[in-house]
């Protein structure tokens, strides 16, 4: 149980971050669109991201060092991207919780969270090198850090996605969407900003 909770502890500090994949699942909470299904992907990618650090793929990055600089700038070119979308949202003026930017299909939304999952750069330092490096300090015990680090992914994204609702009063305002845009729009520019500085 002391590698489970050190898991889950380490796990939910890491991601509590705000970050491209939290402010979509914001969103998408706040606009009670497959709100559901994107929790659900989220927490099961993190899973799997999670179980590859744990089994060593950290260690790939010896093997083939150009793995970080292609995940490093891979991800900066697609934040920049993102964050753009948003501040055009933001310009294009909010219309308020029912119709903020029109619905999207299930696909489409899972396509961008996708993206921002398994694209992103911060998710695999996170996920898969951090947690991974961190769970080598409970020998015969690592499958029991990472079940913990799991757990706490799927407790916040279904908090993240699900607790949003609670914030719907506020969104119901046109304004309230263009400071949202605004502040994912200046998230994902600074996280860029960050992963091409090194």
């Amino acid at each position: 149980m002391v590698a489970f909770w050190a898991g889950f502890r380490l796990g939910l500090g890491l991601i509590l971050a705000i970050g491209a994949q939290n402010a979509f699942v914001l969103r998408q909470g706040l606009r009670r669109e497959h709100v559901f299904a994107v929790a659900l992907f989220c927490a099961v990618s993190d899973a799997a991201l999670i179980a590859l650090g744990v089994s060593g793929f950290a260690l790939a990055s010896d093997a083939a060092p150009w793995l970080g600089p292609a995940l490093r700038w891979g991800g900066v070119a697609f934040l920049v991207w993102y964050g753009a979308r948003a501040f055009l949202a933001a310009w294009r003026g909010g219309s308020g919780l029912v119709a903020a930017g029109g619905a999207q299909s299930l696909g489409a939304v899972l396509a961008t969270i996708a993206a921002l999952t398994w694209a992103n750069p911060h998710v695999w330092l996170d996920t898969v090198v951090l947690l991974g490096a961190v769970s080598a300090q409970f020998p015969g015990q690592n499958m029991g850090f990472a079940l913990g680090a799991m757990v706490a992914s799927v407790v916040f994204f279904f908090s993240l996605a699900y607790g949003a609702r609670l914030l719907a009063p506020i969104f119901a305002r046109p304004r309230s969407w263009v400071v949202l845009d605004v502040l994912i729009g200046l998230v994902m520019w600074s996280i860029a900003l960050q992963l091409a500085r090194g």
